[in-house]
């Protein structure tokens, strides 16, 4: 039994889908150390992070024109995962918008080089790096805390 009860679900082929625009964004904003991309990536991510990545542009893309020509079963996932990788990345594009306003420009390449290499693994592999991290997380802190069943530690408590 999880520890929340009203565990919300999304279609777990949007976020891929959404690591595929968001590598092409970051990719191009890496090349072009273009602001504007920069910043268009952290107001998405931002909405990912806070609103849930179901309230993303590229969720709206991905519902209007992606999802009505899938076929077979919808494979779901717990929006919790999603959304704390959406965070990670609001940081790292945050890291990276403020360094180019300063004209700090490794700091930028290193904070979007780090947030694209994420973006990459999810679109290419369907490996969420941020979702991992928070599952490690959320099993650490089961373990630290005073848990009396072992299996509890495998509840995916809210961070």
């Amino acid at each position: 039994m999880s520890q929340d009860k009203d565990v919300k679900l999304i279609d777990a082929r949007g976020p891929r889908f959404g690591a595929v625009l968001t590598t092409v964004v970051l990719a191009v904003a890496l090349t072009t150390q273009s602001l504007p991309l920069i910043l268009w990536q952290l107001a998405v991510f931002a909405i990912g992070a806070f609103a849930g990545p179901q309230k993303t542009p590229y969720a709206f893309i991905y519902r209007k024109f992606v999802k009505p020509r899938l076929s077979g079963d919808m494979p779901t996932e717990d929006i919790r995962q999603p959304q704390f990788a959406q965070a990670i990345g609001f940081l790292f594009a945050l890291t990276a918008s403020v360094s180019l306003i300063l004209d700090l420009t490794v700091v930028f390449s290193v904070a979007v080089g780090f947030a694209l290499g994420a973006a990459f693994l999810n679109a290419a592999f369907n490996f969420c790096l941020g979702c991992e991290m928070y599952v490690l997380i959320a099993r650490a802190r089961a373990r630290f805390s005073k848990r009396e069943l072992r299996e509890a530690a495998y509840n995916l408590p809210s961070l």
